[in-house]
């Protein structure tokens, strides 16, 4: 069985988090853009990315 190596699992651990925070982000913005509230709302969607993607490299890598 041929595993990757360390810098491949962080790069894809770190590609997980960036992508769920520009995601949440984005979907907070959008959200933001129907009631007159982009910044605050893309805003709070960067942070609750950074949470989520926590969690998703966490299930993810859990048993490195």
């Amino acid at each position: 069985m041929n595993r990757s190596s360390p810098g491949a699992d962080a790069a894809a651990a770190g590609a997980y988090l960036i992508a769920s925070m520009v995601l949440c982000g984005a979907i907070g913005f959008g959200a933001g853009s129907l009631v007159g509230w982009e910044v605050p709302l893309g805003i709070a969607g960067l942070f609750a990315g950074f949470v989520a993607g926590m969690a998703l490299v966490y299930v993810r890598y859990r048993r490195l």
